[in-house]
């Protein structure tokens, strides 16, 4: 059972944004006077050295505590006798959403990044070879010449609507869960307000966003969900690109040349430059469309409120990050060195 339940194994990846949450919920109690001002300062200090033991490297993980939640305060717990009490107030339900919400938000920013660079490399690959005429298709038959850079921008306009459906969605990750308890809030006194403006979930004119409904907070993973079908999207046409690139390889085309450090050759014949960097994109992103129907699954029939289906929503969300921030620097490199 406890092999079965464990979730250490991969959302350990959590634990800066768990201290993070952490740290604000333990400053708000000492400010509404369930710690004392001396017992938040010392958990935050606490936590901030573990935080520092982490990175460094020094932490050991334990199968057994089950989650990052649980390995954390058992070792706040063990640092800082009042430790015990950070958890007041407070549910694992909605320490959770809190974690994934910050985590996403984090992630989201880091690829809308790379959603630039690569429509940047793009644009400048067209620049390089404004001149250059190419054969445009229609049903994959030759059709009328078109511009090798028009042909280019049209990714960069199929990049830009993912650009503003990722940041459309940050909206909706952006909502402070904390407070919500494991289902219907707290008798407690919590400025949630306070905590929401500590970990910066604010709208754009700098007021604090907390969700309304305690059950809703803890049990649905919509922006987990939007923030896959986007991915999903986005995945589709990094494969459409990918398999032009493909083909402008190939030799009935020969319209390009991949640059070294993204050609392979072949165990038998080395002369070739096989575009293996393109034809993974292509591949990855049958995974990230099959998270967004994993995660949709694991959704679908459960009453509110938490169930422990919900703590499959990390796997698929956290797989496709990785995924789409590798293919987006792969696809990058690949248009640079064109």
């Amino acid at each position: 059972m406890a092999k079965f339940t464990e979730s250490i194994s991969f959302d350990r990846r959590l634990w800066r944004h768990d201290l993070v949450g952490s740290i604000a919920h333990a400053t708000m109690l000492g400010c509404i006077g369930v710690l004392t001002k001396a017992e938040a300062k010392r958990i935050v200090a606490a936590l901030e050295a573990i935080g520092d033991d982490i990175e460094a490297g020094r932490f050991t993980w334990d199968e057994s505590l089950e989650d990052v939640h649980m390995n954390l305060e058992a070792e706040l717990t063990r640092r800082e006798p009042a430790g015990a009490k950070l958890h007041t107030g407070r549910s694992r339900n909605d320490q959770v959403a809190l974690d994934m919400r910050m985590w996403l938000r984090d992630e989201i920013v880091e690829l809308e990044l790379e959603l630039r660079s690569l429509q940047q490399a793009l644009v400048a690959l067209g620049q390089a070879n404004d001149s250059i005429v190419i054969p445009g298709y229609t049903h994959l038959q030759r059709a009328q010449p078109v511009y090798f850079a028009h042909h280019l921008l049209a990714y960069v306009e199929m990049i830009e609507r993912d650009r503003e459906r990722l940041l459309d969605a940050f909206s909706r990750v952006n909502v402070c869960p904390l407070g919500s308890g494991a289902l219907a809030g707290s008798t407690l006194p919590l400025d949630r307000n306070q905590v929401a403006a500590m970990l910066g979930f604010e709208d754009s004119r700098g007021r604090p966003v907390v969700s309304q409904n305690s059950m809703d907070a803890v049990s649905d993973r919509d922006f987990a969900v939007e923030f896959c079908f986007v991915a999903s999207l986005l995945g589709v046409h990094l494969s459409r690109l990918a398999e032009e690139i493909v083909l402008w390889c190939s030799r009935p085309f020969a319209y390009v040349r991949m640059p070294d450090a993204f050609s392979t050759g072949s165990s038998i014949m080395p002369q070739k430059r096989n575009p293996d960097a393109a034809e993974l994109v292509r591949a990855k992103a049958g995974g990230v469309i099959g998270a967004l129907g994993a995660l949709l699954v694991v959704m679908k029939g459960l009453p509110l409120a938490y169930g422990k289906d919900l703590q499959e929503d990390k796997a698929p969300v956290f797989e496709t990050a990785k995924t789409l921030s590798l293919s987006l620097a792969a696809m990058a490199g690949m248009v640079s060195g064109m």
